[in-house]
């Protein structure tokens, strides 16, 4: 009866873990622009990567296109440098920086096929968006935009309805839990409103004929190198840390006419959470399961668990090897009383076998869960 007691509660937690919302973020940054007096868009776009990595989410869940054409243009004083500031506190383009896609890879066709995951069987692994069912995703655009459309590169545009589509084929292809999409650029709340599919929340820096405003410009590099909408969630992100409980609600609560010049716009209808539920870390931070290794008394409770479920299967194992061989029938009946009901498990000769092959699955399975919490 203890044993049992111990595989209803595992089998609960194991249930529990499956209904997860979501076990890993992915993140999609892309500048859409090109040459040097773009210079702003590359900033913003290196600036959410840097925020992004600095709360958890590793290179290879980070999906990185820009031009690239701005660090090693001949006309940067700081030549392999890209700032987001006057001061040239942080240089944002260092050595830890992986573009996926640069230059003319930067495309409306490229960008529709990471997100769909259309590509020949050539296309590598670290340049495709690897998510599924259980993936947050947070899709970052910047660049010149208007009423419904964003360009690439100053030779294409994307049309929000393009997005919506997209975005419509990875929830038939069960390609994300949620998503969250930003955009700086003018017009910007125009790009979300053709959106139909679910669980997507979204968030623009102007609305419909109005334009989106740099922050500053630096005097030495002689161009803007922020927009205001960006900078400002840049300020919010930097007291942003791994554990933290601010939500989404807090981000936009932050916007301010006053601050960003425009109106910031915010979609939540399509979403089932409210974004006062929804933690920053939700998307812009990293999902892992940690063991308190420090904790000496939590693993062996843990590994005593282990071995009871392991020893409980050996032994239910031999019962029906025993029977088997003896040609009698198993009528074998688990009772356990869980409030006012009860459950039989019954099983007969022909899946003696195959219930001792489940039982052994089910003890790895319920070590590696123990194992994993």
């Amino acid at each position: 009866m203890k044993y049992l007691t111990v595989i209803v509660t595992l089998l609960l937690q194991i249930i529990a873990v499956s209904n997860a919302e979501h076990t890993n973020n992915w993140a999609v940054l892309v500048s859409t622009s090109r040459f040097w007096f773009n210079y702003r868009h590359m900033a913003n776009v290196l600036s959410m990567y840097r925020t992004v990595k600095r709360l958890g989410i590793p290179d290879s869940q980070i999906i990185l296109m820009l031009s690239d054409d701005v660090a090693c243009n001949s006309r940067n004083l700081f030549p392999g440098s890209v700032f987001n500031n006057k001061d040239h506190a942080i240089d944002l383009y260092g050595d830890n920086v992986e573009v996926d896609y640069r230059g003319y890879e930067v495309t409306v066709e490229n960008f529709i096929r990471l997100l769909t995951d259309r590509w020949s069987e050539d296309q590598p692994k670290s340049k495709r968006l690897l998510t599924d069912e259980n993936s947050n995703i947070l899709v970052y655009m910047t660049g010149h935009g208007g009423d419904d459309f964003l360009k690439f590169q100053d030779a294409e545009e994307i049309a929000s309805e393009d997005i919506a589509d997209a975005f419509a084929q990875m929830y038939e292809k069960k390609r994300y839990n949620e998503i969250f999409f930003m955009i700086d650029t003018c017009q910007a709340n125009t790009m979300y409103s053709k959106f139909y599919s679910p669980n997507i929340l979204a968030v623009g820096s102007s609305r419909f004929e109005e334009s989106s405003y740099s922050h500053h410009s630096d005097v030495e590099i002689g161009v803007a190198v922020i927009d205001r909408f960006t900078y400002y969630t840049l300020e919010f992100m930097e007291t942003i840390e791994k554990d933290s409980s601010l939500t989404l609600q807090d981000l936009f609560d932050s916007y301010t006419f006053e601050k960003v010049h425009s109106h910031v716009g915010v979609r939540t209808d399509l979403i089932e959470r409210d974004p006062k539920e929804i933690l920053i870390t939700d998307f812009f931070g990293n999902v892992q399961n940690m063991i308190p290794d420090n904790n000496e008394n939590f693993l062996d409770a843990k590994m005593r668990d282990s071995n009871n479920i392991i020893d409980l299967s050996i032994e239910k194992g031999s019962y029906i090897k025993q029977e088997s061989q003896n040609g009698k029938k198993i009528n074998n009946t688990f009772t356990k009383v869980l409030g006012n009901s009860e459950f039989n498990v019954m099983s007969d000769e022909s899946s003696s076998y195959s219930s001792l092959v489940g039982l052994g699955a089910f003890a790895l399975i319920v070590l590696s869960v123990l194992l994993s919490k």
